[in-house]
């Protein structure tokens, strides 16, 4: 395939598309909430009313308001319509002929989604994730065209770096640093590897992007792979993740039936292979080289480093590992270029970030915002604050990340501020907490999945996070002294100074942020 055919796809596909596209939510959540029903009654009603001709009914991904779910959209009418029952389909349809409907109306002017900037999730929501056609006719793999015909592959590692892209799938390392040390290794057998495997309690910004738009993530490996050298790709995803599962091995076949993956890729000495490796849950597995570990069919254990994955990783070739979100990012970077990605954002922090907002919020779904928002405009005026009473605390990055509370909720969103405060960006998790959670409670449950996580095989996160736990349930049931809190504070620093990986070394977050802004509830503990 060269560009032409590529652009005369695009262009066919466009054509074919009704007047009227109905777009109806099928990711995981909304599923749940029963919209396949939705989808099937919007279908029979397009029928039944013979308007087949004009409305084009499509099963999308995530629309991002997931707590509102499922959410039915009408293009280019510009239509929202939330927690729709498959009773009210047919009215739906109804709606487009001169009826009326009961469906509830959203509002795409509401902050939720007038504050988002979409990069990551710009064509989420839009398109059917199981036709390449629709990503193609969305500009999808043009980028990939590009590179491979118009760049060399240190253009592209420039181009990438100049965009100030950092890693979204936890501490930020500079993306563009990372593909230059893989691309100055030796030439020979190279890898590159997705990270799919997202296990933050609340976390479900990776999940929405494998299920809303696969295609992109596998733009961006390739694009990726012949920056660096590489010929071979995973994509490692948990198996509690069955739809982005079943969505990554039909947009991998698709692409492979064009000729955008496997030999000689656009008609060029290019090849790239990409195959989808399942993890069995284990939080441990979403740090590099436990996952490599996996990936190799051994048990999910990290090793120490030096030697980096970019010098010796899978099978002991150089590996590049970015998680989903990163790459997600390329396709746009390469199509807009490095100086408009870099325009977003702050100065150390460019570009968006894809948030799950969840917790005891009133809008809780996907959120993408630029770098350099703040927590109080992400929470009170996107989220609309809490049900109840008042924001107490937010809860970012997971186990690994810490309590920021309300009163520092003008903290701009950016990687270096978090860290200030005794959290970090993670991958994207943000649980609001209201006036009636208990911080110690919340430490608990972190602690207590930390403890469950454990590969165990260093000492210090094997029994280290064993005993903060058990301090912590000691402190919960008023039977602690202030002896026993000067334990748990020595217990956080030998966990985090002495642990093998980032899991061990993180741990202590969620226990050191509630003692350093709420020291006073345990206190009032052990006082009582």
């Amino acid at each position: 395939m060269d560009l032409p055919e590529l652009l005369e796809l695009a262009e066919k596909e466009r054509n074919n598309y009704k007047p009227i596209r109905v777009h109806c939510c099928t990711s995981t959540g909304c599923r749940a909430a029963n919209s396949v029903a939705v989808k099937k009654n919007l279908e029979g009603a397009v029928k039944e009313l013979g308007m087949s001709d004009r409305i084009q009914v499509v099963g999308v991904g995530c629309m991002g308001f997931c707590g509102n779910g499922p959410l039915v959209e009408i293009d280019p009418q510009d239509k929202l319509y939330e927690r729709v029952e498959p009773e009210q389909a047919a009215s739906i349809i109804d709606s487009l002929n001169g009826g009326t409907t009961t469906a509830q109306e959203g509002d795409f002017k509401h902050p939720f989604f007038a504050r988002q900037k979409r990069i990551v999730r710009e064509t989420s929501g839009k398109i059917d994730p199981e036709r390449i056609e629709e990503y193609i006719a969305a500009g999808g793999y043009q980028s990939l065209y590009k590179v491979i015909h118009d760049m060399t592959p240190a253009q592209v590692v420039e181009e990438i770096s100049k965009s100030g892209l950092r890693g979204r799938g936890g501490a930020g390392y500079p993306t563009g640093l990372k593909w230059a040390t893989v691309a100055k290794m030796p030439p020979g057998q190279k890898y590159v590897v997705c990270n799919g495997d997202e296990g933050d309690p609340g976390a479900f910004m990776d999940r929405s992007v494998l299920e809303s738009d696969p295609h992109r993530v596998l733009e961006g490996m390739a694009i990726a792979a012949y920056a660096v050298g590489a010929s071979e790709g995973y994509i490692y995803v948990r198996a509690e993740y069955p739809l982005a599962i079943e969505r990554l091995e039909i947009a991998i076949k698709q692409a492979k039936k064009l000729g955008i993956l496997g030999s000689q890729i656009f008609d060029s000495p290019f090849d790239f292979k990409v195959s989808i490796r399942i993890g069995a849950g284990a939080f441990v597995c979403g740090e590099e080289t436990a996952l490599i570990a996996s990936i190799e069919g051994g048990r999910g254990n990290p090793r120490p480093r030096p030697p980096y994955p970019a010098q010796s990783g899978l099978w002991d070739c150089p590996t590049l590992i970015n998680n989903v979100e990163t790459f997600a990012n390329i396709a746009a970077i390469v199509r807009e270029g490095a100086d408009w990605y870099a325009s977003i954002g702050t100065e150390k922090s460019k570009g968006t970030k894809v948030f799950a907002l969840t917790g005891k919020i009133r809008n809780n779904g996907l959120i993408e915002v630029p770098m350099g928002i703040t927590l109080r405009e992400i929470v009170e005026e996107m989220g609309g604050g809490v049900v109840e009473g008042e924001v107490k605390a937010v809860q970012t990055g997971g186990p690994s990340g810490g309590c920021i509370p309300s009163s520092l909720l003008d903290t701009p969103v950016e990687y270096d501020s978090l860290v200030q405060l005794g959290s970090m960006m993670g991958s994207g998790g943000m649980v609001v907490m209201d006036d009636t959670t208990s911080m110690v409670e919340v430490a608990q449950f972190y602690m207590e999945f930390c403890r469950g996580e454990s590969c165990g095989k260093c000492i210090p996160c094997r029994v280290g996070t064993v005993q903060m736990y058990q301090a912590l349930t000691k402190i919960l049931n008023k039977k602690a002294t202030m002896e026993d809190l000067a334990q748990l504070e020595a217990l956080c620093d030998m966990v985090k100074c002495t642990s093998l990986c980032g899991l061990g070394q993180s741990a202590p977050n969620p226990v050191l942020s509630t003692l350093r802004y709420f020291r006073d509830e345990y206190l009032a503990l052990i006082e009582k």
